[in-house]
This record gives C-alpha cells, structure tokens and sequence, in this order.
C-alpha cells in the first residue's frame, strides 16, 4: 500500500510538472497558499476603513484594485478572502472525508438491515441540493462560515458515498476479508484494515475535487444570501456585493470574478492529476508498483520509473 501511494504521489507530481496545465494550478496553488498565510499577520488596509472620499475609484498605485461601493480597498479584501476560501475548502473535504467514510462502513455492514436501510438513506438525500440544505440550517441558526461547511460537506458526503459504495462492496467480498471475519474481526476493524485502503484512491479523487465546488458553493450560496454573512470578507462576499454595481462600475467583479476562476480551475486540474496518476490504465507505472516495472509518465524526453530498461538495455531516464 505504501509502495502504491508513492507511486501515485510521484505519478501525480510528474504530470503536474509536465504539462502547462499543471504548472499553471501549482502556481496559482503555491501563490494562493502565500497569499493566505500573509492576509493572517498583514493586509494593505484595515477591512473596515472607508475612504469616503474614493467610493468606486480606478485601480491606482495606492489602491492597486480600486475600491468598492464603501471606500474599501478590494484588494485588502480579497486577500483576506483568501485564507477563508482556502479553510472553507479544506474543512469541507475533512468533514467530507468523515461522514463519507462513516456512511461507507454503515453500508458495508455485515449487519443487513444497516446496510439497506444505510443505502436507502443515501440514495434518498442524495438528490436533496446544497443550497436546500444551506437554507434549512441558516433559517434557525443564521448565515454563518459553519453553514457553507456542514452544507457542502453533507451534500458532497451523500455523493461520495454513493460512488465508493459499489468499490467498498467489492473489498468486502473478496477473500482475505472473509478470512479476517473467520478470524474474529468486527466490521470496524475489517473497513479500517480492508476496506478503507481499498476505496482510498477514490476517495482521495473525488475529496480532491470537492475542494473547487465547496469555494464555488460558497459564492453561490452566499450571493444567494445564506452563506457567508457581510462581516466575514470572502470571495463570495465580494462578488455578491460588487455585482449589484456591475453595470456602473464592472472592474469589482472581474478582480473577484478573476480570483474565483483561477482558485477552482487550479484545484480542479489537480484533482484530474490526481485521477490520472491514481488509475492503472493511464499510469502503467501503478500496475507494477507492487511488482515488476514500468513507466512514471512519457513526456517529452520520455523518462521512465528504476529498473527500467528499453530495447538496447538501456535503463534510466531516456
């Protein structure tokens, strides 16, 4: 399993490095990551000072975006937003990844009333939309950061959980778990000794991309007004408030707009990498990362995984 993985880390690493594509989400990856962590200990002004005297003002040196409708410099705020989409991100695929998973082990159960009545449920809430959701949680308690995450994170778990339950299904068949269960090993242990490192990769590919739909989640569903509420600065924030202007003054939107597009195409390229590099069919190297070998990827130069030799014996990079 180890051996697996790095085969997959490298693989994943490899077709990012050697495509346009992939350098592109790296950099807008790295520069998101630097950017948030510099929003914690410094912005160029204070998010809640208000230039009167600069209402909806042209980008220029001492506001390099402009300002908004209040005399707020757009910059400042959208580097603050920053490191709030980058948590509402990851909180989502970290609360995604444990209900999901705990939703897989119910419907692998041993236990065939858990288990039917546990798919059931999944393929009832499954078809319950996001922002259903949203609208159902911020109506007793508000439109908060905690709405936008257990919203996403309950919608994309019943996703998930749909798509890994016929993989999980067959890892709980196959014979080293009847073994185990011959064995004395309860359902826990078998889905965390078994199960979960089987559906892992998929799990991992579909986490990966629920990181770009939860910062798209998070604009819509506070442009719709039941996320982010207006005293947290957000990309959402931004946008929903300077669209209400677009036809006076447009430049606010594109910044935000801007910001949005690059953040979600870069995490979605990753996720494709990662589906790339974690499916043997397009990565021959996976097949024989337990035994044998074979290539890491074929780009320009062709450079091949150790052990490797070509058709005059040559092995190494070619």
């Amino acid at each position: 399993m180890a051996k697996k993985t790095g085969a997959v880390v490298s693989s994943v690493w490899g077709v990012l490095r050697g495509s346009l594509s992939g350098r592109f989400s790296l950099a807008v990856l790295a520069v998101w990551v630097l950017l948030a962590l510099v929003s914690l200990i410094w912005t160029p002004y204070p998010l809640l000072d208000q230039e009167k005297g600069s209402i909806l003002a042209a980008p220029s040196w001492r506001h390099p975006l402009g300002t908004d409708a209040a005399g707020a410099d757009v910059a400042s705020w959208l580097l603050k937003g920053s490191s709030v989409e980058l948590a509402v991100a990851a909180l989502v695929v970290f609360i995604t990844f444990l209900i999901g998973s705990a939703g897989i082990a119910l419907t692998v159960s041993s236990h065939r009333i858990v288990s039917r009545l546990s798919t059931v449920a999944i393929d009832t809430l499954i078809a319950v939309p996001t922002i259903v959701i949203a609208m159902v949680i911020a109506v007793p308690f508000g439109a908060s950061i905690a709405v936008v995450v257990i919203a996403c994170s309950c919608a994309y778990s019943f996703t998930l959980m749909r798509i890994v339950r016929p993989q999980a299904l067959l890892a709980v068949s196959s014979d080293y778990v009847e073994a185990a269960r011959w064995a004395g090993a309860g359902d826990w242990t078998v889905f965390r000794r078994h199960v979960l490192p089987s559906v892992a990769p998929m799990m991992i590919i579909e986490l990966s991309h629920c990181a770009g739909t939860a910062v798209l989640a998070e604009v819509g569903l506070t442009y719709l007004g039941v996320g982010m509420p207006s005293d947290i600065p957000s990309w959402g924030h931004t946008l929903a408030t300077s669209s209400q202007l677009i036809s006076v003054y447009p430049l606010t939107v594109v910044w935000s707009g801007l910001c949005v597009a690059a953040g979600v195409s870069a995490l979605n390229i990753m996720g494709d990498s990662i589906r790339e590099a974690a499916d043997p069919v397009t990565n021959p190297y996976l097949r024989s990362a337990v035994g044998g070998y074979g290539p890491v990827l074929q780009g320009k130069k062709g450079w091949h995984g150790p052990g490797y030799r070509d058709d005059k014996g040559r092995g190494g990079q070619a």
